[in-house]
């Protein structure tokens, strides 16, 4: 009987202890690296900074036409959903840090002045 108990103590610590790495994983994967990048590009116009390329993702925020933003991975454009924006086509996002706000998260690459 001793033996059940403890083979199912490790049975759950193990599914527990799995929980933990895939929770890990997952917050892991947040964003690309923005420890290196372009400093004060502005706003073309106004734009949702959303939490995955997409027209549809999550908006984190939003960074007002001529604000300035830091521009991560060195500005990198990132391939994501087709839109018209800001008066023309593409399917290019940019990662953003806006500079007066703690957020991060896509904008669509044809509303910066890069």
């Amino acid at each position: 009987m001793k033996l059940r108990l403890l083979a199912s103590a490790v049975a759950v610590s193990a599914i527990a202890l799995s929980g933990t790495v895939l929770t890990t994983g997952t917050a892991a994967a947040a964003g690309p690296d923005c420890s290196r990048g372009l400093t004060n590009v502005p706003a073309k116009e106004t734009v949702k900074v959303r939490t995955t390329a997409k027209v549809n993702g999550y908006a984190v925020g939003q960074l007002n036409k001529g604000r300035k933003a830091f521009l991560c991975n060195d500005g990198h454009a990132f391939t994501g959903q087709s839109y018209r924006l800001c008066g023309k086509s593409s399917n290019k996002w940019l990662y953003i840090m806006p500079n007066d706000y703690n957020i991060k998260g896509y904008v669509p690459a044809t509303c910066m002045d890069w």
